[in-house]
């Protein structure tokens, strides 16, 4: 009898056991995910996590865009990624079909608030690739630009400072990866 009692007590321990270690594990997961969780596609992106660096990107946040000695490119996996010009020009690139900004653009948007500081207009202007629908792309290429306006904006530039404007031709060139960007020039 002992032995029955000991033999039950043992299932009735590993089944506990069991039941405790898929609790802690779906837990764990649920809470992994909540630390990860992707914003829906349609969603606009928070300010800081817009800019969180996740890979080193372009010039120090001290180093203004018209300072830039060489095209400094990072590129992000996804067809997302910056790139700083030595003419001063700041190009966001962005994945097929998105308005996300690459991870890693702070160094780059700061080059950019620096211009704006010193006393220069940030113009912003959106570009598509010929994939696709021509209207939806258009709509993408204009949401694209906002979000860049919108992020500089949430960074203290002043709104006065930051003009959108719509290029005379709005299919960019290049490879699609290339033509889906936002470029911002700065002027006086």
């Amino acid at each position: 009898m002992s032995d029955d009692d000991s033999q039950q007590n043992f299932i009735l321990g590993f089944l506990l056991a069991l039941i405790a270690l898929v609790i802690f594990f779906v837990v764990g997961i649920a809470v992994w995910h909540k630390g990860h969780a992707v914003a829906p596609a349609n969603a606009k992106p928070a300010v800081a996590a817009a800019i969180a660096p996740a890979a080193p990107a372009a010039p120090a946040p001290t180093t203004t865009v018209a300072e830039v000695t060489e095209t400094v490119t990072v590129v992000i996996p996804d067809g997302a990624s910056i790139r700083v010009a030595k003419d001063g020009v700041v190009n966001f690139y962005f994945a097929t079909g998105s308005a996300d900004l690459a991870p890693g653009a702070a160094e780059a948007l700061a080059a950019v608030i620096k211009g704006v500081e010193s006393g220069r207009k940030a113009v912003v202007s959106g570009f598509h690739d010929t994939t696709g629908d021509a209207t939806m792309n258009e709509q993408l290429a204009k949401k694209r630009a906002e979000t860049i306006r919108d992020v500089l904006v949430g960074l203290g530039v002043p709104a006065s400072k930051v003009d959108l404007q719509r290029p005379a031709v709005t299919a960019g060139s290049g490879n699609n990866a290339e033509a889906r960007r936002v470029e911002v020039k700065l002027v006086d």
